[in-house]
């Protein structure tokens, strides 16, 4: 069929954009697509119906003159140079006004600088993170839109309708100017990294501990899940431990390598939290775990040359105990570092996030959507200023009877060598941000001993340096 007012363009037929373009039709509007790949096209044009109005080009003219004007076009595209090659394909077909929507993984600085370049020819351009992967794409994602408000207000019946719903509420919402929206998802998955290796390390824990099997890691997952650790990750845990392998006996998540890889998301939101300087140390370990684990050979290697303390013995229910409140506590650091730094970076970067509205919308349809996100957006309700989510009165609440589990498994993990450096970040984070007295003074001493760095006085105001005892 052929329809010059198309409600909805989208350009990427991959598994993501005919997802979503789909979820675009089944709510009603009618949607056009363009990909390259004729298989992809046909696989689309396929779909179309009477209720489902779909329908897509392999020419980039056709794909553009199908649609309404003003012409609203997402990308769900690698981010990148293709990024930028597919906007300079598109130039010469639009006209002043239309909107091109960026929805993949975007660095927030490229998306400033196509949004300033575009802005030059006329064309409205806005980043906005999509987060729950293809079924999420398909049946309801959490979308965050960032960029010029009025024209983001052309594409948001669809995106509220689109998106998944918690309560009834879309979760989707203009989140600021500029790169606001692609920042957010960044530093969302920053948050994801987290969870993931604090989910992965208290497995590991559990398995080197008591030597639990897969059914058991499956019934004790889907516990948790029932509590207060409710969360897509920990229900998605228990279900991959029932998974068999199609090329073997076993459970396939025995037969999986343990190489983790990366697009890059975890690892832009630790550099940039360095660059506001705004610690996040849960997110900086669980990106540098994957490296380590890219080093298979050389951990096999390692591991031969030194000696490795048998696991402690410990009750099979107090150790699974402590791995909940463990978990659970960990869960809050990594959220607060998140948090923390979206915050820093709002007025950095003169975003004007709200961070109860972004994680209302993180409730449903994302991979981070947890129970825990309810009270998070509660606390930054109720005190707008909040400066980090370890202040909030609930949260105080929430974290103190964990902390002497944490403790426990700490000692637990260090005498028996099992790693578990983001619960030990997490804990170490708790410590140091709760610290009235940090060893610091004696690094300034040491800078501005060799360095002439000055230093600041507990005693009275002002920057001092010392001529120090001739040692160098």
């Amino acid at each position: 069929m052929q329809n010059k007012e198309y409600d909805f363009g989208l350009i990427g037929l991959g598994v993501m954009g005919r997802n979503f373009i789909l979820n675009v039709a089944d709510n009603g509007f009618s949607a056009y697509g363009y990909d390259l790949d004729k298989e992809k096209v046909d696989a689309l044009k396929a779909e179309g119906s009477k209720e489902h109005v779909v329908d897509a080009s392999t020419d980039i003219e056709t794909f553009v003159l199908a649609l309404a004007k003003p012409r609203k076009i997402m990308l769900l595209v690698p981010a990148g140079k293709i990024v930028d090659a597919v906007i300079e394909n598109l130039l010469p077909h639009l006209d002043k006004d239309d909107i091109i929507i960026d929805g993949g993984n975007s660095f927030f600085t490229d998306t400033d600088r196509r949004e300033a370049y575009l802005k030059e020819k006329g064309i409205h351009f806005f980043g906005s993170g999509v987060s729950g992967g293809a079924k999420g794409a398909r049946r309801g994602p959490s979308i965050m839109p960032g960029g010029n408000e009025s024209a983001y207000k052309h594409v948001q019946p669809i995106f509220e309708a689109v998106a998944a719903k918690f309560k009834g509420e879309p979760c989707v919402a203009y989140l600021g100017p500029k790169s606001a929206g692609n920042y957010v998802k960044m530093v969302h998955n920053g948050i994801e990294y987290g969870l993931m290796q604090l989910t992965s390390e208290v497995y590991d824990i559990l398995r080197k501990t008591c030597n639990i099997s897969n059914a058991e890691f499956h019934e004790i997952f889907k516990k948790w899940n029932s509590g207060r650790l409710q969360s897509f990750l920990v229900e998605i845990t228990s279900e991959i431990f029932t998974q068999k392998d199609d090329l073997t006996d076993k459970d396939l998540v025995d037969m999986i390598l343990d190489k983790a890889k990366q697009k890059g998301t975890g690892k832009w939101t630790s550099q940039n939290a360095m660059d506001l300087g705004i610690p996040v140390p849960t997110i900086d370990i669980a990106v540098s775990m994957r490296e380590i684990s890219a080093l298979k050979d050389e951990r096999v290697a390692a591991d031969e040359l030194y000696d490795r303390p048998k696991p402690v013995n410990m009750d099979k229910e107090d150790i699974i105990e402590l791995c909940e409140n463990s978990l659970y506590f960990s869960f809050i650091m990594t959220y607060a570092q998140g948090l923390h730094q979206l915050a820093d970076a709002s007025e950095a970067y003169k975003y004007d996030l709200d961070l109860s509205v972004i994680a209302k919308i993180w409730r449903a349809g994302c991979i981070i959507r947890a129970a825990l996100l309810e009270d998070i957006s509660s606390a930054f309700t109720q005190d707008k200023d909040l400066i980090n989510l370890l202040f909030a009165p609930a949260f105080v609440e929430k974290v103190k009877p964990t902390v002497a589990s944490v403790r426990k498994l700490a000692v637990h993990c260090a005498a028996s060598g099992i790693p578990a450096p983001g619960i030990y970040n997490s804990l170490n984070y708790f410590d140091a941000y709760t610290s009235s007295h940090l060893p610091l003074n004696l690094i300034q001493a040491q800078r501005d001993l060799f360095g002439s760095h000055t230093y600041e006085r507990i005693d009275r105001e002002g920057i001092f340096h010392t001529e120090w005892n001739d040692v160098l």
